[in-house]
């Protein structure tokens, strides 16, 4: 794709898809609850539909009618044995979280994604699911997927402190926590996004949470409820930063999702002198209305207790630091390199090969600022969110155009976002 450079303005008001986090687990959760479960404005990512395929092909009856997903949960004992392997496609979310549900089945199953999938390493969800009495292996010592899974009905509870700070694998160890025999406890790391633990407790389930401690007793039955996703904060980011780096911008999203554990963009944004406004806060759903308009940026440090709750916007947050005066550093980040891609270097490459001025380290990347971005021919690799990045630097280049190769990848999770572009462009 083709993209035109030097954006005049973005104005206008946008809402952006759902949460994809909380639409993954609004489909698991409903789908292991008894009863029906209906969700309302979930994220159609390809990702999202891998998760409800998945459950699917394991007996789960999931409807979509276009304005609600409606689920006949089938608790956990009711989940079958599916016919074929699991395509978890390029999500992450799906085959770690996933290999939780399947953690207290007694069937085998094989899991394969993508070729950007199969280079994401599973070793981290592996090690302590066989602590528990899985049986789970992939290919090399990183246990890279395919993975193999059988689970046990007689799953034993976990004592486990993380070695990474991962929402997801936390996620996982959850789902199996609640099927093993007795009470499971979980350290973090760091503190990670909260939707698991919100969600086990809308569903009716019951958890404890201690700061950094997590305690999880096995055997609970949950039942199935009314969702609600608010607005993805990781796609709104596009659109945050775009509405500060390009000239006389204001952008209004609605609708977007500030739980705690995912607002760390915000607070970066007012450290880096942002103009950020919330409004319409509802602190029950925990959503708001954002509203940014173009800013004097200056640059900063990014890192500690931070990352986990930017960790999927750094790319993004990355092309802000670019637009900034001074210098940003970023650390702390070392799980950017087992993303969709080693999203340290791909970063990098992207924007240098525009006029940025980003060294890589070893856990983030030290970026100068302000400098001139240019157009280019620029390589996705499979990576919506380097997509959806190098699109948003384009409104900021020189002269020229951007040309986004396999930009198809945006489609993962953000599907309308060219069409949203546009209205923004439109003003």
């Amino acid at each position: 794709m083709k993209l035109r450079t030097n954006a005049t303005q973005l104005q206008g008001t946008i809402r952006v898809p759902g949460d994809k986090s909380i639409s993954h687990r609004s489909i698991m959760f409903g789908s292991l609850a008894k009863g029906r479960t209906v969700v309302h404005d979930i994220l159609r990512g390809e990702d999202v539909l891998s998760t409800i395929q998945a459950f699917r092909d394991m007996g789960v009856k999931i409807i979509d009618n276009g304005d609600n997903i409606i689920i006949e949960g089938v608790g956990f004992d009711g989940l079958k044995a599916p016919k074929n392997r699991l395509n978890m496609g390029n999500s992450g979310t799906s085959i770690r979280l996933i290999s939780g549900v399947l953690a207290g089945q007694d069937f085998s199953v094989e899991m394969f994604g993508d070729d950007s999938l199969s280079k994401r390493p599973m070793d981290r969800i592996a090690v302590p699911l066989r602590q528990m009495g899985v049986t789970i292996s992939g290919q090399t010592k990183r246990d890279l997927p395919p993975l193999m899974l059988k689970g046990s009905k007689d799953l034993q509870p976990i004592y486990y402190h993380l070695p990474v700070a991962s929402a997801q694998v936390k996620s996982a160890l959850i789902f199996a926590a609640l099927q093993a025999k007795g009470e499971s406890v979980i350290f973090e790391k760091e503190k990670t996004r909260d939707h698991t633990e919100d969600m086990i407790k809308q569903f009716g389930g019951d958890i404890t949470i201690n700061d950094k401690e997590i305690r999880i007793l096995g055997g609970q039955e949950l039942l199935g409820q009314e969702v609600v996703v608010p607005g993805d904060i990781s796609s709104a980011a596009f659109w945050l930063v775009a509405g500060l780096i390009v000239p006389n911008s204001e952008i209004i999203l609605k609708n977007v999702g500030i739980n705690e554990t995912r607002t760390g963009i915000l607070d970066v944004i007012r450290s880096m002198g942002g103009k950020l406004h919330l409004s319409d806060i509802d602190k029950m759903a925990k959503s708001a209305t954002i509203t940014v308009e173009t800013s004097e940026l200056v640059g900063t440090k990014i890192a500690g207790d931070l990352i986990p709750r930017l960790i999927d916007e750094l790319p993004i947050i990355a092309l802000l630091a670019t637009q900034a005066k001074g210098e940003t550093v970023i650390c702390d980040a070392e799980e950017l390199k087992v993303k969709e891609t080693d999203r340290i270097q791909v970063v990098a490459d992207v924007l240098n090969s525009m006029g940025a001025a980003i060294t890589p380290t070893s856990d983030g990347m030290i970026i100068k600022g302000k400098t001139s971005l240019y157009g280019t021919k620029v390589n996705t690799f499979g990576d919506h969110r380097i997509g959806m990045m190098a699109a948003i630097a384009a409104q900021v280049a020189k002269d020229g155009i951007v040309e986004i190769e396999r930009v198809e990848a945006i489609n993962t999770s953000y599907p309308t976002f060219f069409d949203d572009l546009e209205v923004l462009g439109r003003g």
